[in-house]
């Protein structure tokens, strides 16, 4: 029996070059072998895949988050984007771990084989960094926090998952399994997610094969995307150049949120002034709060990340001063700190994708540690700006 007679699949002719879309689950055996035999059985000139190059290095080189490094990371304020990699990463693992299956394994049997018969390969999605950053860009602040708290229980949740729903992932896209709740409920979020991957992908296939006119071309892709990516194939009419910038750009934030930042450390500072006018007591007061109230939250988070004493220590005496200064966070000088006392190893690197398949593996490996020191004395410090400027109002209005 044909291994890929079960796959869903749809045929697209564009620019006198055909396109095999075939739909796969990214943790599905069963889409790897549809793979393997399409390219065994049938003439294909090229072959693309759903992946960028960071994600193909991933897949390819699953060494090189051993050469990561972990302090230009933070210098260069990655960490975020990092820590949300590696929790994606994780659900998709923890997934695989059930059934024996890779993720991406579809990819790398459409790759390899694709070697053996000397066929190109080209990688035509958008880079997730990217795509992270416009999801970010795309819903209001208020609404990131759900995001966040997404990728949060896709490491908490612990039940299994059965064959079936594995299948069941054909009808979406396995970053859109992450934040399937959200997906169904916000056109917001879906639109960066999926369907501008859909276009984007598209533009690709079309620049990529510009000229290939008799060509025939297997793309692999999660089946979430087959339906989208097969209407922008037979539908797009603008330059695909032209779609591919335009869908890359991450537009930078508006000013008001950062006029808010400063209006709102300039309102504290003010507090502090008019306390300290009415009576040195309730300025000293005021100090106390939003030292005590900023600093400890900071502290909580790095301490709940499992954070070396001096780096609670450190979270508590910086997060007072950063939150007075918006250009900076109190995560990156407390990373700074876990990762010089506690350097990692060559051994945390090499485990890293492992470990951080586990909620246990984030403290106790010590690059994902650093990571969620980051992440969680930054959660700590923002809510406790928000908590002690709001003491202050109360003692200032009491």
């Amino acid at each position: 029996m044909n291994a890929a007679a079960g796959e869903p699949r749809r045929e697209v002719v564009r620019d006198d070059v055909r396109y095999t879309l075939l739909g796969t689950a990214h943790v599905s055996r069963a889409s790897a072998d549809a793979v393997r035999a399409l390219l065994a059985t049938e003439p294909f000139d090229a072959v693309a895949v759903e992946l960028c190059p960071s994600r193909y290095q991933s897949i390819t080189d699953p060494d090189a988050i051993a050469r990561l490094d972990l302090f230009r990371v933070i210098r260069e304020g990655k960490a975020p984007m990092i820590a949300a990699n590696l929790a994606l990463s994780a659900f998709q693992q923890r997934l695989a771990e059930q059934f024996g299956v890779q993720p991406g394994d579809e990819f790398r049997a459409a790759i390899a084989a694709a070697g053996e018969r000397g066929v190109p390969v080209a990688l035509v999605d958008r880079d997730i960094g990217v795509t992270l950053r416009r999801i970010y860009r795309a819903v209001p602040w208020w609404r990131r926090l759900t995001i966040g708290s997404g990728l949060l229980a896709s490491l908490l949740v612990r039940d299994d998952v059965s064959a079936q729903d594995i299948e069941r992932l054909k009808s979406g896209d396995i970053l859109e399994s992450v934040f399937a709740e959200l997906t169904d409920r916000a056109r917001d979020l879906y639109e960066p997610l999926i369907a501008e991957r859909d276009r984007y992908m598209a533009a690709r296939l079309r620049t990529e094969y510009a000229g290939g006119a008799g060509k025939r071309v297997l793309v692999v892709v999660g089946a979430g995307h087959l339906a989208g990516l097969e209407r922008a194939l037979r539908e797009d009419a603008g330059v695909p150049q032209h779609i591919v910038a335009a869908l890359d750009v991450v537009a930078p934030p508006g000013p008001w949120p950062r006029r808010l930042a400063w209006m709102f450390v300039a309102a504290i500072l003010a507090g502090f002034a008019f306390g300290f006018a009415r009576s040195p007591e309730l300025g000293w007061r005021l100090l106390a709060d939003w030292v005590l109230i900023n600093g400890g939250l900071a502290a909580l988070g790095a301490f709940v990340a499992a954070a070396h004493p001096l780096t609670i220590l450190a979270s508590f005496c910086a997060a007072p001063l950063t939150s007075l200064n918006p250009t900076v966070g109190v995560g990156m000088a407390a990373a700074a700190v876990e990762a010089f006392l506690r350097r990692p190893t060559v051994g945390d690197f090499a485990r890293l994708r492992e470990d951080t398949v586990h909620l246990a593996g984030w403290r106790h490996n010590r690059v994902a540690r650093t990571f969620a020191v980051f992440v969680l004395s930054s959660i700590g410090s923002a809510i406790g700006t928000w908590v002690a400027g709001l003491r202050i109002l109360d003692r200032l209005t009491g």
